[in-house]
C-alpha cells in the first residue's frame, strides 16, 4: 500500500487551477472506481492545495504510471510516494468519509 502527498505549486495561476482542477479529479475519481486508489482528499489544515491519496497496485512501477497520467504530473505539483503497511483497521473508517 501507499501513501500518496501531492502538492499543487504554489505559483500555479488561479486560472490554470480552475481549469486543471476538473481534469484533476476526473483523473483520480477514474483510479478510485478502479479500485487502485482506497481513499484520498484534501488537507483541511492548510490554505496549499494540497491532499492524500490511500493507494494498492500490484507494484511501485504501476503506481508511477497512473501518478504520470494527472495533469499536474510533473511541472504543477510534487508527488511524495511512501510504502505503508496498516497493522490495524478500525471498522469505523466509513464513518469518516467526508468529515
Amino acid at each position: 500500500m501507499y501513501l500518496i502527498t501531492i502538492t499543487v505549486n504554489h505559483d500555479l495561476t488561479p486560472e490554470q487551477h480552475e481549469k486543471m482542477f476538473p481534469v484533476h479529479t476526473e483523473w483520480f475519481k477514474k483510479h478510485f472506481a478502479a479500485g487502485s486508489f482506497l481513499m484520498l482528499g484534501p488537507f483541511t489544515d492548510t490554505n496549499a492545495h494540497q491532499g492524500l491519496i490511500f493507494a494498492q497496485t500490484e507494484s511501485r512501477e504501476a503506481l508511477q504510471k497512473i501518478l504520470e497520467e494527472d495533469c499536474y504530473y510533473p511541472d504543477f505539483a510534487t508527488y511524495e510516494i511512501r510504502e505503508f503497511a496498516p497493522k490495524l483497521i478500525s471498522e469505523k473508517l466509513p464513518e469518516f468519509a467526508g468529515k
